[in-house]
């Protein structure tokens, strides 16, 4: 529990500069730049030593900033307050800087005290005191979700990873500039972005695991078209830092009416959110990222989500078995073993098709899913899990949007593949699918993707009309085709079957006869072979007809070719132009050569 404020006379406070405002991302991650920087001087050289050591400081920090703000709510209206940590844990006590005389409860006191003792006591206090107590929090009579999590950020902390107590109070300084009141809103404590991209910087961009952080954008355009509400449970199977479900819940809290009541609100915080991840260094990061946006429970399950290999699932062990929302990125380009696929129906190494099984599997009946995927999965017909996955999909979801991204939305994140976003409703079969267009917008470095580029889609979205840039595939018109092309080559197949079932008796009856008939049983033996394959090749050629009804790639009809309108005369002068050019060219490297 805190201990009481001491009765010391106060004294004025020397006046501070203001700090540095940070009105943009760039000027964030150049913040965060600037602690890592001594993080890296400080012995913590590479992004597996210094991106969790970041994690677990920075989000003491701002979790002490939020807590003493949600005080002094509670105590504007008379009420109650638990909070998280007691003195001398918070980091008011032990991280903030100290004025040069701090006392208890000053900011800082619990650290001047440490400077003032012998050398080593700040180290030896987190090392030895504030850690392990960290760690216990989940363990203690009636652990709040927060606590439970804080335990969870913790449990791969075992000391200061920084090698000196000058760096890490250096570190800690600058980690204290980065406030409410110095970050714009528009990025504050925004923690996925901040580690995307140092992630990237850290070599992650070459992984060959398909792990790929999703643009901040796509994730909010994602989130706008799907809707999520206060009465939905949110799931994201491949969850990274949470950029889906912490863009979820702003949505949510956005669109809160007056009606809401406290009961609603409390499960939106606690029983709303749900995902898993298996990287040992985003999993930390995730659950740091959903406390700081405000949810107190973030229901993270660690492990493989395709082998159901569990590190930790403590804080998933009330999941439900569907859930009303599913948005996610799921990895693509990954190959999975064989402990993987014995948990799916259509078995593959494909990462990405396993996966939209999981979600297919794991969303209940009239539950919406947008789902980000590689445009291979799309067109691919000819690998039978890739067929009869997106037949599944198709046979149980109402596939009611595409969305064909440009190819250069993920190269900043380390992929250049193609991609799609994929809406559905789960319940009902598909019989029409609205296609929209984004591939030729130019996305850039420096000019990415945004939501500006989503307007048109957006307006149309309510209506599924055709544009331009957009159009609808009448799945059941596609089918009914497929099957009248197929059906004569069934049929064919169907004749040369029976002709071969003919045969087979006319061949066993042949080798019945004493002598054998060695000419007449070897011309049995090539007929039956012959009808066996013609029917095997029927089959297969009415099975390709059929199998291209899942092919659903987004190809743009209203598209107009890229057509060379110039006339054989144009075409002339412009190779004699070209051709005296090079002449004159040539004559010139001629007489220089000569010299």
């Amino acid at each position: 529990m805190p201990r009481p404020a001491k009765t010391a006379p106060k004294k004025d406070a020397p006046k501070k500069a203001p700090a540095k405002r940070h009105a943009t991302q760039q000027s964030v991650d150049q913040a965060v730049k600037s602690i890592c920087d001594i993080m890296r001087r400080g012995n913590c050289a590479g992004a597996m030593q210094y991106v969790p050591e970041l994690t677990w400081i920075l989000f003491l920090r701002i979790l002490d900033e939020r807590e003493q703000r949600e005080e002094q709510e509670a105590e504007a209206v008379g009420g109650t307050f638990r909070p998280s940590l007691a003195s001398p844990f918070r980091w008011r006590d032990w991280g903030a800087p100290p004025a040069e005389d701090a006392a208890e409860p000053a900011p800082g006191w619990k650290r001047l005290a440490l400077k003032k003792s012998a050398a080593g006591s700040f180290f030896n206090f987190v090392n030895a005191e504030l850690l392990p107590h960290l760690k216990r929090l989940k363990n203690v009579p009636d652990a709040t979700p927060r606590q439970k999590v804080i335990s969870e950020i913790m449990t791969g902390v075992d000391r200061v990873r920084i090698d000196t107590e000058r760096n890490f109070q250096d570190v800690l300084d600058k980690v204290q500039q980065l406030s409410a009141e110095t970050v714009d809103a528009t990025h504050v404590f925004a923690l996925s972005q901040v580690y995307e991209g140092l992630l990237l910087r850290m070599g992650e961009k070459g992984n060959d695991g398909g792990q790929f952080f999703t643009p901040r954008q796509v994730i909010a355009a994602m989130v706008k078209v799907i809707n999520p509400t206060i009465d939905d449970t949110i799931y994201d199977p491949s969850c990274g830092t949470g950029g889906f479900l912490a863009q979820s819940y702003e949505h949510i809290a956005a669109h809160l009416g007056p009606a809401v009541n406290a009961a609603q609100l409390e499960n939106l915080k606690q029983n709303a959110f749900w995902g898993r991840e298996k990287e040992n260094l985003i999993y930390p990061i995730a659950l740091a990222n959903l406390v700081l946006h405000g949810i107190d429970k973030p229901n993270l399950w660690h492990g493989n989500t395709l082998t159901g290999q569990e590190t930790y699932g403590g804080l998933f062990a009330d999941a439900p078995q569907t859930f009303d929302v599913i948005l996610t990125n799921p990895p693509f380009g990954g190959k999975e073993g064989k402990d993987a696929q014995t948990n799916f129906d259509y078995k593959t190494g494909a990462t990405q098709v396993l996966f939209l099984q999981h979600i297919i599997r794991s969303l209940r009946d009239g539950g919406r899913c947008g789902v980000v995927l590689d445009e291979g999965l799309l067109f691919r017909t000819n690998e039978d899990a890739f067929t009869k996955t997106k037949r599944k999909l198709l046979d149980e979801c109402d596939l009611w949007c595409v969305v064909s991204l440009p190819g250069g939305v993920f190269n900043a994140a380390g992929a250049g593949v193609k991609t799609n976003l994929l809406f559905f409703t789960k319940g009902q079969p598909t019989t029409k699918i609205w296609y929209y267009d984004l591939s030729d917008v130019k996305v850039l470095k420096k000019t990415p993707l945004t939501l500006k580029h989503f307007e048109d889609f957006f307006q149309l979205l309510p209506t599924r009309a055709d544009s331009p840039l957009s159009w609808t595939v009448d799945m059941d018109e596609r089918k009914r085709v497929a099957a009248d092309e197929a059906a004569p080559l069934k049929a064919q197949a169907h004749t040369k079957a029976q002709q071969a079932a003919q045969v087979n008796e006319r061949l066993k009856e042949l080798k019945k006869v004493k002598p054998l008939d060695k000419a007449a049983v070897a011309e049995a033996a090539t007929a039956l072979a012959a009808h066996t394959r013609e029917a095997r090749e029927l089959t297969a050629k009415a099975g390709e007809i059929e199998d291209a009804v899942y092919d659903l790639k987004a190809v743009n009809p209203n598209k107009k070719p890229d057509v060379d309108d110039r006339t054989p005369a144009d075409l002339l002068a412009l190779i004699a132009t070209k051709g005296r050019e090079i002449t004159e060219a040539l004559t010139a490297l001629r007489s220089k050569s000569t010299l």
